[in-house]
């Protein structure tokens, strides 16, 4: 999986005090997670930060600076760590799970928080997810789905979806799904989805097989057929 490309815009010449940067943008992370982009303000970052508004400022001009440099550490942050997970052998470590769940948790808070607020950002982030998703199935799973790109944007919407309907999911299961233990139940059950298909092979073929018939149909030339595979 490749990294983000979404970066901030590179410092200047004095890059200043990399903590105080750091200590900048976790401030705007958990304030941006809380009450989103538009009710956060530099001078609230400021006082989370424990810093003046003229360093925020001299750090990260505007709050857009500000969020994309947020939005590019928690895309970074992600994939490192799934990375960790699926590649590095991770998954057979309960102990590594337990160490970085609860900054998969506030990842994922975030995540749903920038959907919710639904900004051009937003946006962004959501396509460069997809675009990751999809370079991950053409390195991992090549030839496994004939539409990697809509694939990945399938998944990417499961997964962002599943953040955006916090109060719903939380309220059908019981428990808030972005608490400890929500959000562990939820992550198994999807693990339980990606693993277990409820379609056997005939019958999924079949109802490919019916779509493209559909699709050419309706003139979709350039529909990816289901039988190329």
């Amino acid at each position: 999986m490749r990294r983000p490309t979404t970066t901030p815009p590179a410092p200047g010449p004095d890059a200043g005090d990399p903590i105080a940067r750091t200590r900048i943008r976790d401030a705007a992370l958990r304030l941006f997670r809380e009450r989103g982009v538009d009710r956060t303000g530099i001078r609230d970052i400021a006082r989370e930060a424990g810093v003046s508004s003229g360093l925020v400022q001299h750090y990260y001009p505007t709050k857009e600076v500000l969020r994309a440099a947020c939005d590019a550490y928690v895309l970074s942050q992600l994939v490192g760590t799934k990375e960790q997970l699926v590649l590095g052998g991770q998954l057979d470590h309960p102990a590594f799970l337990a160490e970085s769940h609860p900054v998969l948790l506030d990842l994922h808070g975030y995540l749903a928080r920038s959907m919710i607020d639904g900004s051009p950002a937003a946006g962004d982030m959501f396509s460069e997810m997809v675009g990751a998703t999809e370079e991950w199935l053409a390195k991992h799973h090549a030839g496994v789905v004939s539409d990697e790109h809509g694939y990945a944007t399938l998944l990417v919407a499961m997964e962002i979806g599943a953040l955006a309907l916090h109060d719903q999911l939380s309220g059908a299961l019981g428990t808030d799904v972005l608490s400890p233990e929500g959000h562990l139940r939820l992550a198994r059950a999807k693990v339980e989805l990606y693993s277990k298909p409820l379609l056997d092979a005939e019958l999924a073929q079949q109802a490919l097989d019916a779509i493209d018939a559909v699709l050419a149909e309706q003139g979709e030339g350039g529909a990816p057929r289901s039988g190329s595979r």
